[in-house]
């Protein structure tokens, strides 16, 4: 099966089938997937929704998470990304790219490239990762109105709104702005960087709104479980760079092996085989749609030789 034709199962819209994740019992696992290929993978993995970190993939760019990505590049790997993997994305929109005017645009790009969700939040640019110092909010009734300019905006596709306040103003803070985004029309509703079971509770407790956790590596947040962020009333739990750190740890460790051996043999038992890369991907899918393609035979496993 492949993205070419009509013969997937996609029959509710993006967003809807994102928000009957959530209101199904259980928590949703989102892991990060910051390319098709990480898509595709969690998809296979059994996952139901991944995540577009602007993070994940600004690295992957080779460029700081500080708004420095543009939205036809979150656009593009948006679309590459939908149109492969399955199953709900949840995009992360920064602050919307600009004002109320460039949020609605936002929010229509990323409708149009397949996204179910847009993640906003309410920070000042040049933003920052919650979970590192001095971040500039904006007021709470700015962040308000972009809530309610990309449900306006919006067809199908979910809004969710992160607050960074807790950090920034305190815990009474982040819940009134969230109280704020509520009202303003967000479907699901983020609290960045909370360090404290008790803070998760709290926040849990004050909202009623489904609520979405960032479980990052190297930051703030203790390392909880899904089972845990469920047990303290959260709906949705990401994963957003996990994946990137593992592929950039494992890439930098292949580099490394050729360097001092010339070689990569070292590393063929790390690696993802041809045979697999290609059911991944739906290889032989592809070339069954073209007649004029032959059937590619996988080349033998030379390990086995000896």
């Amino acid at each position: 099966m492949t993205w070419l034709t009509n013969d997937r199962a996609d029959h509710a819209p993006p967003g809807e089938r994102l928000a009957q994740l959530w209101r199904a019992p259980g928590i949703v696992m989102v892991p990060g997937a910051h390319n098709a290929l990480a898509g595709m993978l969690a998809m296979r993995a059994g996952f139901k929704a991944i995540y577009l970190s602007g993070a994940a993939l600004s690295a992957s760019l080779g460029l700081a998470d500080l708004g420095i990505l543009g939205l036809d590049e979150l656009c593009l790997f948006t679309r590459t990304i939908a149109r492969a993997a399955a199953i709900p994305l949840i995009v992360d929109g920064d602050t919307g790219y600009g004002g109320v005017l460039n949020v609605m645009r936002t929010v229509r790009e990323l409708e149009d490239a397949g996204a179910a969700a847009i993640q906003l939040e309410d920070q000042q640019l040049p933003k920052k990762c919650g979970h590192l110092n001095d971040q500039r909010l904006v007021a709470p009734d700015e962040m308000a109105a972009k809530v309610a300019a990309a449900v306006r905006a919006r067809r199908h596709l979910k809004v969710i709104a992160r607050t960074d306040a807790a950090g920034v103003e305190g815990l009474d803070a982040a819940i009134a702005r969230a109280r704020l985004y509520r009202a303003a029309g967000a479907d699901v509703i983020f609290p960045e960087a909370l360090t404290t079971a008790e803070m998760f509770r709290k926040f849990a407790g004050a909202i009623d709104a489904p609520l979405l956790a960032n479980m990052t590596e190297f930051g703030r947040t203790p390392y909880f479980s899904a089972g845990e962020f469920a047990a303290f009333g959260f709906k949705l739990v990401i994963w957003p760079v996990s994946s990137l750190r593992v592929a950039a740890h494992a890439i930098g460790d292949l580099y490394g092996t050729i360097m001092r051996d010339g070689g990569a043999s070292a590393m063929l038992e790390r690696m993802q085989t041809r045979a697999d890369l290609y059911e991944t991907i739906g290889y032989a899918d592809y070339e069954a749609l073209d007649e004029s393609i032959a059937h590619s035979a996988v080349p033998p496993d030379l390990r086995a030789r000896k």
